[in-house]
């Protein structure tokens, strides 16, 4: 268990400076005006954790799993993990879940933020 660790920890740290490597080229590319960085990320970490999800599978792969879903891939985005899970309900035929999944998601952690945002200003502000 104690490698698996290593490996998501190894997986993490690389996908996160990917992740900056990224944002700062794109920030560079485009501006400052509309966060395309993070969409970015977002966008093509999706696109591997389902291209990798399939392979994976397919391939006999799973021991990488942990390095590469969970370790580089949550560090590059977690978002790819959300559209991995939201994608898994839909195919399943849980529609509904799939769609209330999203939208929980997506509002309270937009609220969660709004919330932290708001009790951190009336204490440290």
């Amino acid at each position: 268990m104690f490698m698996t660790y290593l490996q998501v920890a190894l997986g993490g740290a690389i996908g996160a400076m990917l992740r900056f490597g990224v944002g700062i080229s794109m920030l560079r590319f485009t501006g400052a005006g509309f966060p395309l960085g993070v969409m970015t990320v977002n966008i093509i970490g999706s696109f591997i954790m389902g291209a990798f999800m399939v392979f994976s599978f397919h391939r006999g792969f799973d021991h990488l799993n942990a390095f590469v879903m969970t370790g580089l891939l949550g560090g590059f985005t977690t978002f790819s993990a959300f559209s991995l899970e939201a994608f898994t309900l839909f195919e399943r035929g849980q529609v509904v879940q799939a769609a209330l999944y999203v939208l929980l998601s997506v509002t309270l952690s937009l609220a969660a933020l709004v919330l932290g945002v708001w009790l951190a200003r009336g204490l440290w502000a």
